[in-house]
C-alpha cells in the first residue's frame, strides 16, 4: 500500500467498468463545492449528523486487477448466531403484528480478530467478483471501507434529486432460462413487493420535506436490476428542489436512508438499536463525490471493514422484516448477500 496516499477514494469510470481513478483526500471541517463526503450510520434522534468532508486532490489512474495471490482462509464469527437471529426476527414480527412498525431493516455482523490483510488486494478481488456500480476503497487512518455497493442513496443534478431504494433479493441462475425465471419470481413476489413499496413510501416522505410542491414521484416501481451475483428489486423516487439547497439540509431530511431503516422510520430505528448487537458505524452509512453542488451518494452495503491497528475485519448483512417474513428464509438471504464478500476475503462463517 506504500504507493497510495494516506487518504484515498476509488471511483470506477462507470457501471461494470474495470478502470477507475484514485482521488487523494484532504480532511476538511466544512462541506465543499468539490470534494467527498462520508456519513457514518447514526440515529438522528440521538444527536446531529456529523458528516466527514474531504477535499479532492489530483486524481490518478490505478486499474484493479484480479488477484493472483492465495490468501489464508479467514474464519468469521457470528456476533449473532442463527438461533438468536431467528428469535429477534420473531420478536420484530410481533411488533409488526401489534402495529408498532410495518417494516424494519434488521442486520447482523460477522467478524474476525488478529487478521492481517492487504486492503487493496481484497478490494481488487471484491471488485472483480461484483463489478458493483458504487465500488470504492476508502482509507481514513487505520480504518478501511472496502465497498461494492449496488445501491444509490441520493443523486442531485441541478434541481433534480433522486433516490433508488433496493428491497428484494434473489440469486442469479446458472443458465439463461433459470436466470430469467428467478427474475420473474422476484418481480412477482408479494413479500418482496411489500418490502419495496414500504421503503418507497419512506423515501417519498423524506423527499417531500425538500421538494417543490407536487414534484415527488415514483418513476419506477418493482424494477429488477441484475448484478454479478444477485438480482435486486429497485424502485426510483424523484423530486425537484431548489438547486441551492445545502447538502447538510438534504442529509438531515433523508438520512439514514429508507432502505436501511424501516417504517415508520423513527420507531424502526429505536427497535434497530434494541435488537442489533453491533454498531453499524460506516455500514449503512453513505459516501460519494460532491461536484459544484451536485453529488452522488451510495448506500454503504456489501462492504468489508478493516481496522489495521486493531487487526479486526468485519462484514454486515441484513434485510427488511415484514409480517410476511419467514425467519429461516431471511437468514438464508443474509448469507446470500454475504457470498461475494466471503469470497473476496477467502473466508467462511464459523458454524
Amino acid at each position: 500500500m506504500a504507493d497510495l496516499p494516506e487518504y484515498f477514494y476509488f471511483k470506477p469510470e462507470g457501471p461494470g467498468s474495470s478502470k477507475g481513478l484514485f482521488f487523494p483526500l484532504e480532511p476538511s471541517d466544512v462541506p465543499l463545492k468539490d470534494g467527498f463526503v462520508i456519513v457514518p450510520y447514526k440515529d438522528p434522534a440521538t444527536g446531529p449528523l456529523q458528516p466527514k468532508y474531504f477535499r479532492l486532490g489530483k486524481s490518478f489512474e490505478k486499474t484493479p486487477e484480479a488477484s493472483t495471490g492465495n490468501p489464508t482462509e479467514i474464519l468469521l464469527k457470528a456476533r449473532t448466531d442463527k438461533e438468536s437471529y431467528i428469535r429477534h426476527v420473531k420478536k420484530l414480527r410481533e411488533h409488526i403484528q401489534r402495529g408498532n412498525i410495518y417494516e424494519i431493516n434488521y442486520c447482523i455482523q460477522f467478524f474476525a480478530e488478529n487478521i492481517e490483510l492487504d486492503p487493496w488486494d481484497v478490494f481488487q478481488r471484491l471488485f472483480e467478483i461484483s463489478r458493483a456500480p458504487y465500488s470504492a476503497l476508502l482509507k481514513m487512518g487505520p480504518e478501511y471501507v472496502i465497498c461494492a455497493s449496488p445501491e444509490l442513496f441520493l443523486e442531485k443534478k441541478n434541481n433534480s434529486l433522486i433516490s433508488k431504494p433496493i428491497k428484494g433479493t434473489i440469486k442469479r441462475g446458472t443458465t439463461k432460462k433459470e436466470d430469467e425465471d428467478l427474475k420473474q419470481q422476484l418481480h412477482s413476489s408479494l413479500k418482496d413487493r411489500s418490502e419495496n413499496v414500504m421503503a418507497v413510501d419512506v423515501a417519498r416522505n423524506d423527499l417531500s420535506m425538500l421538494a417543490e410542491r407536487g414534484t415527488v414521484s415514483v418513476n419506477k416501481l418493482y424494477n429488477i436490476e441484475s448484478f454479478e451475483t444477485v438480482h435486486q428489486m429497485v424502485s426510483t423516487v424523484s423530486c425537484s428542489i431548489d438547486k441551492d439547497t445545502p447538502l447538510n439540509k438534504i442529509l438531515a431530511c433523508t438520512f439514514p436512508m429508507a432502505s436501511m431503516t424501516g417504517a415508520p422510520k423513527t420507531r424502526a430505528m429505536e427497535l434497530i438499536g434494541q435488537s442489533e448487537n453491533f454498531e453499524r458505524n460506516f455500514y449503512s452509512g453513505t459516501m460519494g463525490l460532491l461536484d459544484k453542488g451536485d453529488f452522488s451518494l451510495c448506500v454503504v452495503i456489501r462492504s468489508i471493514f478493516y481496522h489495521s491497528e486493531e487487526k479486526e475485519v468485519s462484514i454486515a448483512v441484513g434485510g427488511a422484516i415484514t409480517y410476511l417474513s419467514d425467519p429461516e428464509k431471511e437468514y438464508e438471504e443474509c448469507l446470500l448477500k454475504a457470498q461475494g464478500m466471503l469470497k473476496a476475503l477467502n473466508a467462511k462463517i464459523e458454524q
